[in-house]
């Protein structure tokens, strides 16, 4: 955390990453830990070969012997998989197969999102839990007995719910508990999670049970109820999970009951607040000229459809799109992009309500994007985080409006108070000039700009490095500096 500046050449600038690490696990705990056992089972029945484990950075302490132990059960070649290239939370299927392994086994909190390309195995380290202090949380925050509650939580408190609800649900009939749910065939998990291939739109015999399944949470309503007759108890810290929820189901109130500090507290963020601030940037997306494209995951299910999809959406809205593949996400690498007036970021749900405050230009959901040039699909308190309801089939999917109809709408931009205009620009006219395209948009007065990322670039006074392909002269290679740049070893002192 402490970076030390030095005149002597034997001196390095060194940086270290502030990273909350768990105390390594005794090697007696590994076993229940890391439910090594189990794992080993699945890959002696599976016959696997090489296999990757994932861990993130908290409980990368722990690889090492956890790889030792599995090696030595199973005889499988292990590989460890630290700093993955999007968010923990979802499968690094790409890193696996750099090396060739068979299956994945995936450690720590994860967002269920499925999987396609490789077996998957999830392991859900078995945080502790105070039942006790958690049922008492809970009777505080709902002392009618006849409150209408939901349970939610962190994967990793699984393992405890059967406690908690041998505590309450004598005295609670219509408390509900959600049940774990991991998506698709090649899909496994230990303990008390199901595993079923789920379609994103429910059976007419799962609606009338009143089920819903969302994030890999699955829970059913008492019959006659609908979900906003209920409140939701979270157990867990805060974070990424929690936001999703209550974003998702944003006419529920929240309470939570974090683990680690043994409290409960009722979630008091304002949604509507929350709500306004994606609302300013889904104007902010309307008032967008250039689009840019991040793919934030390479492995959730069905992500190049729904890149397609916003390709064809942001080009009948008149506006350019780019795609930018670039792990994860910083403010200095977006900032390289200026001419790209809004971002919109392809992630889990988990990882797709990205905090842009810091970065130069907005980063948005494509939800949010499909609000702004979809005028079929309008604001409403629905908040879609899981891009696969956006595609066709999916229980929030809207048609694209029709493109004559599309083509001729005008409004007033909320921010800048000037009238904009949306509509699909014609192909040729703008694959003719590299800069920009003027296309009649009818036969009265109204004409239609489209700029492009070149059109800004050939403004720039400074465009970068050029080839100059034949004209440098060929040199041979000679040896560098030697030490670091402020003290080189060849210069004096």
């Amino acid at each position: 955390m402490a970076s030390a500046f030095s005149s002597s050449s034997e001196t390095v600038i060194q940086r270290v990453v502030d990273v909350t690490v768990k105390a390594i696990t005794a090697v007696d705990e590994l076993e229940e830990f890391y439910d090594i056992k189990t794992t080993c089972d699945f890959i002696l029945e599976k016959q696997f070969k090489k296999v990757a484990l994932q861990f993130p950075d908290e409980l990368l302490v722990d690889s090492v012997a956890v790889s030792a132990a599995i090696e030595k059960c199973s005889n499988a070649k292990t590989f460890i998989l630290g700093d993955t290239s999007y968010g923990s939370c979802c499968v690094d299927e790409v890193a696996a197969e750099h090396v060739g392994a068979d299956c994945v086994v995936h450690y720590g909190r994860a967002c269920l999102s499925p999987s396609k390309r490789l077996p998957l195995l999830y392991v859900f380290d078995k945080r502790p839990v105070d039942v006790q202090r958690c049922a008492s949380s809970y009777r505080e925050f709902y002392p009618d007995t006849q409150s209408h509650v939901i349970i939610l939580y962190d994967v990793n408190y699984v393992h405890a719910i059967g406690d908690l609800l041998a505590l309450l649900s004598a005295d609670y009939p219509n408390l509900v508990a959600s049940e774990l749910v991991v998506e698709g065939e090649q899909c496994y998990c230990h303990g008390p999670v199901k595993r079923r291939q789920i379609d994103l739109c429910l059976s007419e015999e799962e609606e009338d049970k009143r089920s819903i399944c969302q994030f890999g949470r699955q829970f059913t309503l008492k019959n006659g109820s609908s979900l906003t007759d209920y409140s939701m108890f979270y157990i867990g810290q805060e974070g990424a999970t929690l936001r999703n929820f209550m974003m998702t189901w944003n006419r529920c109130s929240f309470s939570s009951f974090d683990p680690v500090t043994m409290t409960g507290r009722a979630e008091s963020v304002s949604i509507n607040r929350a709500l306004m601030k994606r609302f300013y940037a889904i104007e902010r997306a309307k008032d967008a000229g250039v689009v840019g494209i991040l793919v934030g995951t390479l492995g959730v299910a069905d992500y190049l459809d729904i890149i397609q999809q916003l390709k064809e959406t942001i080009r009948r809205a008149g506006k350019k799109s780019y795609m930018f593949a670039m792990g994860k996400l910083n403010v200095a690498k977006l900032a390289n992009f200026l001419e790209i007036d809004i971002f919109v970021l392809i992630a889990c749900p988990e990882n797709s309500l990205l905090d842009s405050a810091e970065f130069y230009r907005p980063v948005v959901t494509p939800f949010e994007m499909e609000v702004a040039c979809n005028k079929n699909r309008e604001w409403s308190e629905e908040y879609v985080t899981d891009f696969r309801h956006l595609l066709p089939g999916g229980q929030s999917h809207v048609p694209l409006a029709d493109q004559l109809e599309d083509a001729a709408e005008t409004d007033v931009s909320l921010i800048t108070g000037a009238l904009r205009s949306h509509g699909l620009v014609d192909s040729e006219t703008a694959e003719s000039s590299p800069g920009s395209s003027v296309v009649l948009r009818n036969q009265t007065l109204t004409v239609a700009t489209a700029n492009s990322a070149a059109s800004f670039l050939a403004e720039r006074s400074w465009r970068g490095l050029e080839q100059k392909l034949g004209e440098t002269p060929v040199v041979k290679a000679a040896e560098g500096r030697r030490g670091i740049a402020i003290a080189y070893e060849e210069e004096g002192t």
